[in-house]
């Protein structure tokens, strides 16, 4: 008999074992998954087999423990409102619904209270994304999104990685004051992609300090004014730079162009420069393009003879240059055959000699 009970107890035990490991979501949040695909047309088939979503294995769906801890939707033609309560999943740590361009609507102001939500993709830009302490990337691009950006983006301390290009943002850049946080003070961040927008207004001189670790700032496309802040030169991690389409005022070109040691790409297309072509540009020791194309330099172009080997193009096609003083330039505008100067010695590729 105590044999049979405990023959009884082990199969009950297994039997709970069995049930404890199922993955039967948690039923908050299988509701805010639930009340997402009302809102939406075009979720994936997968969504219409079970209303379970971690049971049944929801494309795009992960969890972890019967929770909801990530949501991958990119480029999937999601449609319709964020009617649903994405702030509802309290366990999200991975939220991406980027390259959805029918997918409309206000995320909602809860996303502020996810604390473990560490990479956040889509939706328009509530304040509370200040709060997210431990948020580290954040892409918003390639959307519709509109307004200001929120100066509580400052606040994210751990963030490496903004990107907001491709959108309808429009005013200024915040900074910091004693009221308020700005971009200033994301000293961790590397890429600030604020490109492809309607921006406007000078670009804050304070924006910039030698304390931050920006290797990626791309600002193109916007409506910028003023002069080129100075401060930019004290960024010595930069790499990539793209400050083209705006509409600076006239001015000569930084000297700190030629400072940079990082910097391998330089690109003021479409812009206000005017003067000399900065000779010491083309020694940078990780230079690789040069692209300033439509200004008005001027004068002599001017490459000296410790052109660094790495660079591949230089483009200055459109500007009023009269005069070239350099020695090898193959490859680029200034030796196309419409330039007249294709057969000149600085156009021709080195001699290259063979062995037999």
């Amino acid at each position: 008999m105590a044999t049979m009970r405990m023959l009884l107890f082990l199969a009950i035990f297994y039997s709970a074992g069995i049930c404890m490991i199922s993955s039967v979501t948690d039923p908050n949040d299988a509701a805010v998954l639930l009340s997402l695909k009302n809102s939406w047309q075009n979720t994936p088939p997968s969504w219409d087999k079970s209303n379970d979503p971690c049971d049944s294995r929801w494309e795009g769906v992960t969890c972890n423990n019967s929770r909801v801890s990530g949501l991958e939707l990119s480029n999937t033609s999601l449609k319709g409102k964020l009617y649903g309560d994405i702030g509802g999943l309290t366990e999200l740590r991975f939220l991406n619904l980027s390259f959805n361009p029918g997918l409309t609507g206000p995320l909602s102001p809860r996303l502020g209270n996810l604390t473990n939500l560490n990479i956040l993709f889509n939706g328009e830009i509530p304040d509370e994304l200040g709060n997210l302490a431990e948020l580290s990337f954040l892409a918003l691009n390639s959307n519709n999104f509109s307004g200001a950006i929120p100066p509580s983006l400052g606040k994210l301390s751990k963030l490496y990685w903004l990107d907001l290009a491709d959108n309808q943002l429009t005013g200024t850049i915040p900074i910091s004051t004693y009221r308020s946080p700005g971009l200033d003070l994301l000293l961790k961040a590397k890429h600030f992609h604020l490109n492809k927008n309607q921006l406007s207004g000078f670009i804050p001189a304070k924006l910039f300090s030698s304390k931050m670790a920006l290797i990626h700032l791309l600002f193109d496309g916007n409506r910028f004014t003023g002069t080129i802040p100075v401060t930019l030169g004290l960024i010595r991690t930069l790499e990539v730079l793209d400050l083209s389409n705006n509409s600076f005022d006239p001015s000569e070109a930084p000297l700190w162009f030629s400072t940079l040691p990082s910097l391998t790409t330089l690109a003021v297309e479409f812009g206000s420069l005017q003067g000399v072509v900065p000779e010491k540009l083309f020694s940078l020791p990780n230079l690789q393009l040069v692209k300033l194309k439509y200004n008005a330099f001027n004068d002599m172009l001017n490459m000296s003879d410790s052109i660094n080997p790495q660079l591949q193009l230089v483009d200055l096609q459109n500007n009023q240059i009269s005069r070239i003083s350099v020695r090898q330039l193959f490859g680029n505008p200034v030796c196309s055959s419409s330039s007249g100067a294709s057969n000149a010695t600085f156009c021709q590729p080195p001699h290259q000699t063979t062995k037999s």
